[in-house]
């Protein structure tokens, strides 16, 4: 990048002030990276259809008298959109003037920004503040910093046109007055370690390299007090596990990865002495990668509080794709930036248009893979076993990872499924419509606590019709599931972990297996064993997408009364459509979803019976989307083991009107259990069985042995496959 001479951060620390009125050169982009790009006569597509998309938006805000409104609105709400429309226009009208040189662009920005200088000293808390801390220009000071965050950026990129005064009272009054306020003046949720924090840490410190101010990037990397104890490298070594796996969910990771690699962007180029990209060997690196990687056809797995709408198409991947790709020249980037078709106006974002133009990209290598959790790997896992890489390979996802913060949900051991592009087992993720004003503001509504978080709205253990941790994220904070066993090589795949502490005197240990059986895509086999101190009521729900094909148990529908499942803890949400009682080989369910079938077929403790229900009761204002689901209920039991079978098989042409193999495929499931594991066997229609074998310990050399159906088998490790014995 260049700067000028005398541009070291350590000067600057021993010249100040002086450098404030001698230096107003960009620091946060390198303009050297735009040389060629203006007047040549052909740019790279991806650049190309960037620009234009940019130059339309600005010229559209420019066309228009500049609007600086006294914010009031809540989110979704005009004064909320405008402000981020102001900031949007200042980033890209400054990327603009790099670009082309047009004096327009920076006199525009000049003028929206002393705008600003006027507006922003007179304002107090936002009239619309809710529950968090209040921000400014907006109902929640996060949104200030994201303002602060797009807004310096735009400003670095045309200080260096204004006259001293005008860039005096805009660093005065609007951009200092900003960064005091994000952070001294909100210490408490600066000072956090979280994704708000974050966000605030990111554009105060941006705003003190651009200022030229080592007192505000002191306070970004180290907190207010400057200790340590909080900022954002403090942010990057705890919040990030040792794979690049961030605390709150793939979701909240993509929507944090953009403060942490665009910041960490700055500090490369203004202390390459802090090595920020080989932090915690290369976490930031790391966590760019797992984002990706934590996406099904480009969209993130919808753990926590997530919008199932997210996807790579987004500026914070926008933003990270071509950052990670400038650190790293990694040409598997490239592809993802293909698949987004777009990138961003910044020297880095060029030289992917440039690079992926020149046909450099190369695959994204998608793969099966652990993710530890925690900041020292020791808080659980997330676990992706996919069935290959393409688009509509079969994913299954094990959530065995820890509490993710308040927005983490109450569901150790879920898990979720994809299969031929679509969701089959699914997560409900958040109750939220964002930015719409209706719908309280954009907020997170009053049901994502009282359905979308509660253990019941997902795929794992319910214990006497209450959440884990009775419903406090606090306390799940203290208790995260042990990720037991993984293997993600070879066609069949293994997930085992293991849960204390979600409910006092109980364990549940869950282990799920992608298993290739037969002409369809890999079943699942889920064996879940719970160990009590006392009888208790366990329920396990199966969120299922899809619709009913045939039921293959002794069902009650309950069409006419349709009654609510529970009093609270989510059950309140669940209609009851239907009950079941179980036959001696158990039950099955199978649904169609697109062209495919999919039978569940069960094995729950002796006496258990089925529910078929449906979210969306006690719901007046319509919040809830309406959702099937599946729950095996065991009753009076302290030990109880839930063994059950998913299977995709045939196909629907609704052209051809054609119907293929919707009769599952397996014949008979049978579990037994033995003194040191369980063996579960799978009998096809045609063809030899398969059992699975899985000892309670995780040595790999220790030998187990059981017997089913008269047969020993005999293997050795934690998990076996056995083929084509007990037939």
């Amino acid at each position: 990048m260049i700067r000028p001479a005398a541009w070291t951060f350590a000067a600057l620390v021993a010249t100040m002030p002086a450098a404030l009125a001698q230096s107003a050169a960009p620091v946060l982009l390198d303009p050297s990276g735009y040389a060629g790009v203006r007047g040549a006569a052909a740019q790279p597509p991806l650049f190309t259809g960037e620009f234009k998309r940019v130059k339309a938006l600005v010229d559209k805000a420019m066309a228009t008298p500049i609007d600086v409104p006294v914010p009031k609105d809540p989110g979704g709400g005009y004064t909320h959109e405008q402000h981020k429309r102001n900031y949007t226009a200042l980033y890209g009208a400054g990327l603009l003037y790099r670009i082309t040189g047009e004096p327009a662009y920076a006199d525009y920005a000049r003028r929206l920004l002393l705008a600003y200088a006027t507006l922003y000293p007179t304002l107090g808390p936002h009239p619309a503040k809710a529950n968090e801390a209040a921000g400014r220009l907006f109902w929640q000071s996060l949104n200030d910093s994201v303002w602060l965050v797009y807004g310096v950026q735009g400003y670095d990129a045309i200080r260096d046109t204004l006259s001293v005064a005008d860039r005096k009272t805009i660093d005065d009054q609007v951009f200092r007055r900003m960064a005091e306020f994000l952070s001294v003046g909100n210490a408490a949720s600066f000072n956090r370690i979280h994704n708000h924090a974050t966000w605030a840490a990111a554009g105060v410190g941006m705003t003190g390299y651009v200022l030229r101010d080592p007192e505000l990037v002191a306070r970004s990397l180290r907190g207010t007090d400057k200790s340590g104890k909080a900022g954002f490298l403090a942010q990057v070594d705890q919040l990030f596990s040792p794979d690049g796996y961030y605390t709150e969910g793939p979701y909240y990771q993509r929507y944090a990865l953009q403060p942490f690699v665009v910041f960490a962007h700055a500090i490369a180029a203004n202390q390459p002495q802090l090595k920020i990209w080989e932090r915690r060997d290369g976490v930031l690196l790391k966590a760019i990668r797992s984002t990706i990687q934590l996406t099904h056809r480009g969209y993130f797995f919808p753990l926590n509080d997530a919008m199932p709408d997210k996807s790579l198409k987004t500026d914070e991947l926008y933003q990270a794709v071509a950052i990670g790709y400038a650190a790293t020249r990694d040409p598997t980037f490239l592809s993802i930036a293909q698949w987004q078709g777009r990138s961003t106006l910044t020297p880095d974002g060029i030289a992917v248009a440039r690079d992926l133009a020149s046909g450099m990209a190369r695959p994204f290598p998608f793969a099966s893979q652990l993710f530890r959790d925690g900041s020292q790997g020791d808080q659980g896992a997330l676990a992706v076993l996919r069935s290959g890489k393409g688009d509509d390979a079969e994913v299954l996802v094990a959530k065995n990872s820890a509490m993710g913060m308040g927005h983490g949900h109450f569901d150790k051991l879920n898990w979720i499924l994809y299969d031929a592009g679509n969701p089959i087992v699914s997560d409900y993720g958040s109750a939220r419509f964002l930015n719409i004003e209706s719908k309280d503001g954009g907020r997170y509504l009053k049901e994502n606590e009282s359905w979308a978080k509660q253990t019941i709205a997902h795929n794992t253990l319910v214990v006497n019709q209450t959440s884990h941790f009775d419903g406090k994220w606090r306390d799940g904070e203290e208790h995260a599931p042990r990720q037991l066993f993984f293997s993600g090589e070879g066609a069949t795949k293994v997930s085992t972990a293991e849960m204390v502490g979600a409910y006092p005197g109980v364990t549940f240990r869950r282990t799920l297996v992608q298993l290739p059986l037969g002409k369809g895509g890999p079943m699942v086999l889920d064996l879940l064993r719970v160990t009590g101190d006392k009888p208790a009521t366990y329920d396990l729900p199966l969120h299922y997408a899809g619709h009913v094909i045939d039921m293959g148990f002794a069902a009650t529908p309950e069409a006419a009364a349709r009654p609510v499942l529970g009093p609270a803890n989510g059950y309140q949400h669940i209609w009851v459509d239907a009950t079941g009682t179980l036959g001696a080989n158990g039950a099955t369910l199978t649904w169609i979803t697109d062209k495919r079938f999919y039978t569940y077929r069960m094995l729950p403790p002796e006496g258990a019976t089925l529910i078929l229900g449906e979210s969306g009761a006690n719901d007046p204002r319509f919040n809830l989307r309406r959702e099937p689901v599946l729950i095996q209920r065991a009753a009076g039991k302290a030990n109880a083991a839930f063994v059950s079978l998913l299977e995709p098989h045939g196909a629907y042409d609704p052209a051809a009107e054609t119907t293929v193999a919707s009769q599952s495929q397996v014949k008979a499931l049978h579990h037994v259990r033995g003194s040191d594991g369980d063996l579960v066997r799978i009998q096809p229609v045609k063809g030899a069985a398969v059992i699975v074998a899985i000892a309670d310990d995780m040595d790999p050399a220790k030998s187990h042995s059981a017997v089913i159906d008269g047969h020993t088998i005999r293997w050795t490790g934690h998990f076996a496959r056995i083929d084509g014995e007990a037939k």
